[in-house]
Order: structure tokens, then C-alpha cells, then sequence
């Protein structure tokens, strides 16, 4: 997997500073950003992020290059809805060579990495004899989830915030987990304070949402009726 940030709006923080701050001036934005210092900035971010008050983070965007995923990947990218993709088509790009992820659970158990490699070479096949016969964009048809696949996708830092939420999660999926892992470093790079409280919320608030399905590495469990103390005991148990 290989992640890489693109391109992101200029000084993020002095600009969500700015438009934080304007909800509360007369002044314009331009001025209001010329105004702010590195401490006002960073009290407005933090009174932002403490507060919930979190549609001035919208006002700025990352970017970013991903690839060496795959498309059972980018199915669940593409559910972050308020998020921009474009992604390597399979119907313009032949796949006559395809590569292809291997999860580690299948890599660490030889019969099942066998048994993976052998579909491989057989879809290949298939792949390779169907595009002779028909177009590409039907032959892909047979292609696995597995198959790599490269983006480009843009987030707003609000969206950015529910995504690390979300697949930071220790219950989300390996691969998307790992490349949010990724995404979380790149833009606390570049903008620390705006991501000081990004991840899930068992490291951000030290409660788990999950409920039932909590992996116990929060102190506090909450489910829809509140607080279930069963799962609690064995959150307290797991962390001791």
C-alpha cells in the first residue's frame, strides 16, 4: 500500500481559524485571517473541536494518492459519500496482467494461500481469454475483488474526521483500517491541531459505540439503551 498526500488547502488551520471567527465579526474573513495569530488560531481550534462545532472544518481539503489497494478497498472508500474519487478504470485499462492483494490471513496459512494463488492464475486466464472475445469492459466482469486498483480521492477535513472515526476503528475492516492508519499521520503532518482529536472514540473519548461488538479496549461501552454494564465488566477486565 502506498499513501501519499497530494495536495491540501493552504495553511488549514489559520484558514478554518478564520472562518470560525467570522461567524462572530463584522469583519471579513480576509481580514480576520491577517488578525489571527499562531495562539488565536490555535484556541479557536481547539474551542471548535471541544465544542462540536465542526462545519468551519469544511473549508478545507486534503488530497490524496492511494495505491497498491484493492477493490474490495475501495468498495468501502467510495461509502464516505462527502468525499470526491477517481479511481483506474478496468474498463479503459486493460487487465491483462493483473495484480492483486493477498490478506494477511490467507498469506499466513499455506493451504489457503495456495488455494488463493491457483484462483488467481485461473481468473487470469478466463480474463485473458474473454477480453480476446469480447470488450474489456464485460470481460472484467470475471475479475476478483482482490485485483489492485489506484485513486485519487479528496476529503474535507470534517469528512476526514468521521472517516478516522469510523476505520480507525480496531473493528473495521484490515485494509481500510491500514490505510487510514496512513491518512491520519500524512494530515496531522500538516495540520496537528486540526487532527489532535481525530480517531476512533475509544482513544478520543474512551467510550466504545459499538456495543455488543465492542473489542474491550474502551473503559466505558455504549449501546442505544445507554451504558451496558455486562460489556463494561469486561472492558474493565481488558483494561486494566
Amino acid at each position: 500500500m502506498k499513501v501519499e498526500l497530494l495536495n491540501y488547502t493552504p495553511d488549514p488551520e489559520r484558514t478554518v481559524a478564520a472562518a470560525a471567527r467570522l461567524c462572530y465579526s463584522k469583519t471579513g474573513a480576509a481580514d480576520l485571517l491577517e488578525e489571527l495569530t499562531d495562539e488565536k488560531v490555535a484556541r479557536l481550534i481547539t474551542h471548535l473541536l471541544n465544542s462540536g462545532h465542526e462545519s468551519p472544518l469544511e473549508h478545507v481539503s486534503f488530497t490524496f494518492t492511494i495505491e497498491g489497494v484493492s477493490r474490495a478497498l475501495s468498495h468501502q472508500l467510495v461509502r464516505h459519500r462527502i468525499a470526491s474519487y477517481s479511481q483506474q478504470s478496468q474498463r479503459y485499462v486493460k487487465e491483462d496482467s493483473f495484480t492483486y492483494i493477498v490478506p494477511p490471513s490467507i498469506d499466513s496459512c499455506p493451504a489457503a494461500k495456495k488455494a488463493f494463488l491457483q484462483t488467481m492464475v485461473a481468473i487470469q486466464k478466463a480474463y485473458n481469454k474473454l477480453v480476446e472475445q469480447v470488450p474489456a469492459e464485460d470481460a472484467r466482469y470475471v475479475l476478483p475483488n482482490a485485483c489492485e486498483t489506484k485513486l485519487v480521492a479528496t476529503f474535507n477535513c470534517r469528512s476526514l474526521h468521521n472517516f478516522f472515526r469510523l476505520r480507525c476503528c480496531h473493528r473495521a475492516q484490515w485494509e481500510i483500517r491500514r490505510l487510514a492508519e496512513e491518512m491520519r499521520k500524512l494530515v496531522l503532518q500538516v495540520a496537528p491541531l486540526l487532527f489532535s482529536s481525530a480517531g476512533p472514540s475509544c482513544e478520543t473519548e474512551g467510550v466504545c459505540y459499538e456495543g455488543r461488538f465492542s473489542c474491550g479496549r474502551a473503559k466505558f461501552v455504549s449501546n442505544r439503551d445507554g451504558v451496558s454494564n455486562v460489556r463494561l465488566k469486561r472492558a474493565d477486565k481488558l483494561n486494566p
